[in-house]
């Protein structure tokens, strides 16, 4: 079984600038994971992309629990406002 940390960090290796859906993602993490001989879940992975998520590694749009249906990516650099 995989370490959060590694599921995190091959996520992140997974997720683009650009909106991907959460599904591809999360099979694109699962089939790195297995190459190195890791065995995780797509329900694992899902739970750390959450997790990701929550603490403002990664961005999402959509409900992340409806993998088809939501989208991740890279956060985007906020642009300064001189106030």
């Amino acid at each position: 079984m995989a370490e959060d940390s590694n599921i995190d960090a091959t996520v992140m290796q997974m997720v683009m600038e650009r909106w991907q859906k959460t599904a591809m993602v999360i099979a694109k993490t699962e089939e790195a994971l297995r190459k190195e001989g890791e065995q995780v879940s797509f329900e694992e992975i899902a739970e750390r992309i959450e997790a990701l998520d929550s603490r403002g590694d990664i961005e999402s749009q959509g409900n992340l629990a409806l993998w088809r249906n939501s989208e991740v990516r890279l956060p985007q650099a906020r642009p300064e406002t001189n106030e």
